[in-house]
């Protein structure tokens, strides 16, 4: 087989189309037939061995050349692919592992056993999500294959005249550590879920008309310790 390619006036011999589509474009390189299945084997390491030309084509055949745009557009698309692909499910994963705890332990989970548990459950990345979007979604999915739940608030609420509140507030809590009313005025310190922080502040804040003080303790309740890897 030989192609003539009018770009750069060289004729090919023994030709290789390797072709890639990116960005709805469509881009050819030619190389030497016996050295292609080498560089992908990785018996192969110089390049130039591979390629015919460093032209990029459009279509080799035609000694049609890639315009410049088009492959810097395509460039900037694969770069960013490999970015997300390396990088962000270890921002996930680090996000997952500081806001979830066992709750068997009360302890955090290292990292890497966050990390792990994505791959073996499958779990893909989504460029166009926020990395915690993404996290609280992760959570969920890990949620059906391990024991983990997301870390919870400690909180002090002080209610003048509370006891109306009361109930609300112990509804939305997930264990009461202490409470007492002392002459009608409450006093509760309470572990909740980090989801409903908006729900207590609306009570204490607006239904009290800035009467009732929250405090927050602790944004992470955890037990402290060495934590044991499995």
């Amino acid at each position: 087989m030989s192609i003539f390619t009018p770009t750069n006036q060289i004729r090919l011999t023994n030709v290789a189309v390797v072709r890639m589509k990116k960005g709805g474009k469509r881009f050819e390189i030619a190389c030497y037939k016996n050295k292609v299945m080498s560089w992908r084997n990785k018996v192969e390491k110089d390049i130039d061995e591979v390629l015919q030309t460093h032209v990029v084509f459009t279509n080799v055949s035609k000694g049609q050349a890639a315009k410049k745009e088009d492959l810097i557009n395509a460039l900037e698309q694969i770069t960013r692919h490999k970015f997300v692909k390396r990088f962000y499910p270890k921002d996930i994963a680090t996000i997952v592992a500081d806001k979830c705890i066992n709750p068997d332990t009360k302890r955090p989970y290292p990292m890497s056993i966050i990390e792990k548990s994505m791959k073996e459950c499958h779990i893909s990345v989504k460029p166009n999500k926020n990395s915690k979007q993404q996290a609280l979604e992760v959570i969920k999915k890990l949620q059906e294959v391990m024991p983990i739940a997301r870390s919870q608030m400690k909180l002090r609420v002080s209610i003048p005249g509370g006891k109306a509140y009361r109930n609300k507030l112990k509804e939305l809590a997930a264990s009461v550590e202490s409470q007492n009313m002392d002459e009608g005025n409450l006093q509760m310190v309470f572990l909740i879920d980090p989801g409903n922080f908006r729900k207590v502040d609306e009570i204490v804040t607006n239904e009290t008309k800035g009467k009732g003080q929250l405090e927050v303790i602790s944004l992470k309740d955890i037990q402290e310790g060495d934590e044991a890897l499995e």
